[in-house]
């Protein structure tokens, strides 16, 4: 039997890969996470799949059994925000180097495609973004490994750029909220909704189906390709604060913030397949605000 490894299978987006290969895959699936953000409340119960607590740091003990049954790993376990990796640059370094770097040797060594949840916090302004947070340099850092790995070693990967993903199973508070998130759990609390200044700045938001859909998708086609998948449309946060019809408050600008989401075509020099999502934040908020108000 092949076994197909989700880190950070018990957060967000990781939970609804594993429900998406479920569905997809004949596969077993194992999650490994250490539950700084995951929670067992975002478990899918199903027999095929298996729940590891422990950091990505300790991946070859954790599956010495199971490493030459290994089809796929689909890394997600990284720090995750801009603005919080500033404050919390161990825990970022952590996570997103020396987690990552033990997740691509054990792939590299026995010879096992890593698909890679990228950014689009590293991507834009000549490169130059990349080293506007702690985050997003660990990030770009990362992908260039990967693609350095594979023209040296020939590791098989995948690289996807997420771009805001929302929807069901978001963080809807603490530090590590995203915007969609933070903005559905004032609206249920009936609290002013907090747009940081200017406001202007503009994003692109892909819900969690579309995002997962294109991951299983790269790792099918089996390429060594760089994905990206976001909505056509470029939202100013101010705008996408208006959608929910909720009062709204200024707070301070946040360090290490982009001005604006880009899309690139390529980076060093193969091409960025861009897929277009199907869902839209206009649609997820409407319904979200039918739920609520019933």
């Amino acid at each position: 039997m092949k076994y197909i490894v989700v880190t950070g299978g018990a957060g967000f987006i990781g939970s609804s890969l594993i429900e998406y290969l479920l569905i997809k895959t004949k596969k077993n699936i194992i999650s490994i996470d250490n539950y700084s953000t995951g929670s067992k409340l975002n478990h899918i119960k199903n027999s095929r799949v298996k729940y590891l607590k422990t950091h990505t740091k300790n991946i070859y003990k954790s599956l010495k059994k199971e490493s030459k049954k290994i089809d796929a790993v689909f890394h997600f376990a990284e720090f995750s925000r801009i603005a919080q990796s500033f404050d919390n640059l161990s825990k970022c370094f952590d996570s997103n180097i020396e987690g990552t770097c033990k997740v691509i040797n054990f792939c590299l060594d026995n010879k096992i495609k890593i698909i890679y949840s990228a950014t689009s916090a590293s991507l834009g302004n000549h490169e130059l973004d990349q080293h506007l947070s702690p985050y997003a340099y660990t990030k770009a850092n990362n992908m260039n490994l990967i693609m350095n790995l594979n023209e040296w070693f020939g590791l098989k990967y995948e690289i996807i750029y997420f771009y805001n993903v929302y929807g069901k199973r978001q963080i809807l508070s603490s530090g590590m909220a995203a915007v969609v998130g933070i903005f559905e759990n004032c609206l249920k609390k009936n609290k002013p909704l907090p747009v940081v200044l200017p406001g202007t700045q503009s994003r692109r938001f892909t819900h969690v189906q579309d995002t997962v859909k294109v991951c299983y998708q790269a790792y099918k086609k089996n390429k060594n390709r760089h994905y990206s998948v976001s909505s056509n449309k470029h939202y100013r946060i101010i705008d996408l604060a208006k959608l929910f019809n909720n009062k709204i408050k200024y707070v301070p600008e946040r360090r290490g913030e982009r001005f604006e989401s880009k899309i690139l075509k390529q980076i060093r020099g193969k091409k960025i397949f861009n897929v277009t999502s199907y869902m839209s934040i206009e649609k997820y908020v409407k319904t979200l605000k039918k739920t609520i108000i019933k």
